[in-house]
Parts: C-alpha cells; structure tokens; sequence
C-alpha cells in the first residue's frame, strides 16, 4: 500500500515540472491582483444594511473565487485528457490514489487564481468588514451607548453614521481589519508550506533525474509548438485543397501558395490515431528507453497504457 501511494504521489511532479507552469501561476497571479483591485473601487459597495452586509461580504469573497476556479478549470488540458480518457477507455488503468492525485493536479493549478483572489480581499479587508461589523459585540466596545444595536454597527462601513460613534467606528474597522489581515497572512503561510511540500514530495518521488526531467519539460514544449504549428498549416493546406476542388481554384497569398507547393497533403489522420494521442499521459519505459508523450509512444507502436512484460511504467502525469 505504501509503494502504491508513493508511486501516485509522483502525480504531484505536474506543478513543478517546467519553469512555463511556474511563469504562467505568477501571470494568472498578477491578472487576478489588478482584477481584485479594479473590482474594489468600481463594483464593491457594502449595502450597509443588517443580514445584507454579511451575505455581500462573503459574496465578494467567494463568488469571484468561484467564478475564477471554475475558468482555471476549464482552461487547464488536463480537464480535456481526463475527460476524453474517461470517455475513450475508462478509469480502468488508474488507481484510485492515482485519480485522487490527478483531479488534485487539475484542482491545484486551478486554485492559483481564486486563491490569490481570497488573500487580496482579506489582506485588503473591505469584503470582511462589511460582511461582519454588525456582529461586533457592543460589549467589547468602552463606553458604547446601549441605545445602538447591531442596526448602527452594521452602517460602520458607511459614512452615514452618528457624529458621537466616530471613535467607535474607527476601533471596530481596525479591529475587523486586523482579524482580516491576519487571516490573509495564515492563508498565505499555509499555501507556502503545501507548495514547499508538494516540491518535496516531487523530487523525493520522481524516478528521473534532474536533468532528465528538464529533458522530458523541454520535449514536452517542443512537441507542442510543431504539433501546434504543424496541424495549423496541414488544416490550411487540406482546406485549400478542398476549396480548390469545389470552385476548381483557390485564392492563395503568395505564403500560403509556398506552403501548398511545399507541404503537399493527400489525406488526413484517420479517427484512431487521434484517440492514440488524446488522453492522459502516463510516463512509461519500454525496454529501458523512456517514452515521453502519447505521440512518442504512438511514434513506437506501443499500445495501451498496463505495464507489460517487456516495458516498465512509471506513473507520471505530463503537461
């Protein structure tokens, strides 16, 4: 059991396994800072009123974060593997630590935005000051006239209030303030810790190398841009094609009239062997030598995703 979970902890390589993920996280992370503060001075206007505030605070707070995941979510390849792998051939060759870890991958990279989303509103403080002054125990607050109740506290926020609250207003919005800030910290200390971990636990797993790994970041990248690069001027080209044979000609720019002399295409990828290459990767060895994606393993005639005798597999989630 223990082999089992450190092989599927392996999994957690996907964060840290090329300097692109890193950069794109601190992208996703500025965008969402200059989101949060636009958002607080065009669209944040605590209603100041009892019952609302609180529902209007957390509202601030969560619903954008929300909003945010679910966008990571969609916008992450991995959710589209998993997907087309469920629907093409099942959950059959993952265990379930294995498809814990890789709905975690999908669920980590997707909370870069929703979680910086959280720690600017606490760290900022509005949203938690609007949606909690009105339960500030009056109590705590020296000298404060009985006659006002939560109804008062819960203008706080606003300007609309009593000239001879002005000093209390001022302790309440400090002391909610503080809690905020301070929440916002911890939240920021606690992700640190699990990415510190999550590091850890990726170096302390990984069957590779150091310089393997970069190896296998820098095939996978490469093999992106001219797979990318490759199927935008094959789909030009087969296009032309057929415009061709419907008008009998076509009307080429000087570029594309070069690429359809250059790169002539007679057919196109039957259906199987795009289902070959669309998935969830697992990283596998076959007689020692390393396959580095689906479409290295198409490339060698390697079928399925089991171990067999003569191939060792190593559970490994790409990019």
């Amino acid at each position: 059991m223990a082999a089992l979970i450190t092989e599927n902890f392996r999994f957690l390589s996907l964060f840290f396994k090329s300097k692109d993920v890193m950069i794109f996280n601190g992208l996703v992370a500025l965008g969402t800072v200059g989101s949060q503060e636009l958002f607080s001075v065009v669209a944040f206007h605590c209603p100041c009123s009892p019952a609302r505030n609180y529902i209007y605070g957390l509202a601030a707070i969560g619903v954008p974060a929300l909003a945010l995941f679910l966008i990571g979510v969609i916008w992450n390849n991995h959710t589209w593997n998993l997907v087309a792998e469920c629907h093409k051939r099942g959950a059959k060759n993952f265990s379930a630590a294995a498809t814990f870890l890789l709905f975690g991958s999908i669920i980590g990279r997707a909370a870069v935005a929703p979680v910086t989303w959280s720690v600017i509103s606490l760290l900022r403080g509005e949203a938690y000051i609007c949606a909690l002054s009105e339960f500030v125990d009056p109590a705590s607050l020296d000298e404060f006239p009985s006659r006002y109740g939560p109804e008062t506290l819960a203008r706080f926020p606003c300007k609309d209030i009593p000239g001879n609250l002005t000093s209390f207003k001022e302790e309440v919005i400090r002391r909610l303030r503080y809690e905020s800030q301070l929440f916002g910290w911890l939240l920021i200390g606690v992700i640190a810790v699990l990415v510190f971990l999550t590091k850890c636990l990726k170096h302390c797993c990984s069957p590779l190398s150091y310089r393997q790994e970069g190896y296998w970041a820098q095939y996978r990248s490469s093999e992106a841009k001219l797979f990318q690069r490759t199927a935008e001027v094959h789909s030009k080209i087969l296009a032309a094609n057929n415009v061709k044979q419907f008008f009998g000609f076509v009307a080429l720019n000087k570029e594309e009239k070069e690429l359809v002399e250059e790169f002539p295409v007679k057919g196109v990828q039957p259906s199987p062997q795009w289902n070959a290459i669309t998935g969830v990767y697992i990283y596998r060895e076959n007689k020692g030598f390393p396959l580095y994606s689906r479409l290295h393993k198409w490339a060698k005639g390697v079928e399925g995703n089991g171990p067999g005798p003569d191939g060792q597999e190593m559970v490994f989630l790409a990019t």
